[in-house]
């Protein structure tokens, strides 16, 4: 697997509290020299992202990253984050509704961010560190009823991220029209090989431009 082939799974992805503008454009430049299939970017900047670089792909986070906000509140987001530009969006399930075993109403919200969506890609981030096996399978379930288009494993700001287990337990329980993606503690080249073997679509990753370039993304 080339470099370029790998990069064209990653969603280059900047979403520090304290991102400002000129790390957004900076951002976005390396995504746009590597080819990386998307930016990953908070909502605030999907506006003068979209006016910066027409061409690139953008993606946004709703609910982030704790979940629990209002089903109303994630499609409001979700709506306006299409408005302002988003060409993908990821969202966060509630968890407390996943300990409380409320599955049905796990999917309903999936299915009603997904219609507030436009008609974009929706991924839904499930938080696997936080999650029993059981859980795990259970939400692979409410993502392919709700019509969500990835299962995502990590926030990035949980205990813990991605793990090869848990992609190979996505990939035995996801329905047909589900992807994978990956985010969270993936940081070296093997670990980016790893991941898309295993069946991810999409890696989520602040670091992959720069590992993959040794730090000159201008050059690549």
């Amino acid at each position: 697997m080339d470099r370029q082939e790998i990069l064209s799974h990653i969603d280059h992805t900047l979403l520090k509290p304290t991102a400002t503008w000129a790390d957004i454009q900076a951002l976005c430049q390396e995504a746009v020299t590597c080819r990386t299939a998307t930016v990953c970017i908070p909502a605030s900047y999907l506006e003068q992202a979209r006016a910066a670089f027409p061409g690139l792909a953008l993606c946004t986070v709703i609910g982030f990253p704790l979940g629990y906000t209002t089903t109303q509140a994630k499609c409001a987001e979700a709506a306006d984050a299409v408005i302002k530009g988003a060409d993908e969006v990821d969202m966060v399930v509630n968890l407390g509704w996943v300990k409380d075993g409320l599955f049905d109403q796990v999917t309903r919200e999936i299915a009603a961010v997904k219609a507030a969506c436009g008609g974009r890609p929706l991924k839904v981030i499930v938080e696997t560190c936080y999650l029993t096996r059981e859980e795990k399978i259970a939400l692979c379930g409410c993502v392919t009823r709700g019509g969500a288009d990835y299962i995502k494993t990590s926030t990035g700001f949980g205990t813990a991220g991605a793990t090869l287990e848990d992609v190979e337990l996505f990939r035995e329980h996801i329905g047909p029209g589900v992807s994978i993606k990956a985010a969270g503690g993936v940081k070296t080249e093997a670990d980016l090989v790893a991941f898309l073997e295993a069946g991810c679509s999409r890696i989520g990753t602040s670091s992959a431009v720069k590992l993959l370039t040794g730090g000159q993304a201008g050059t690549y």
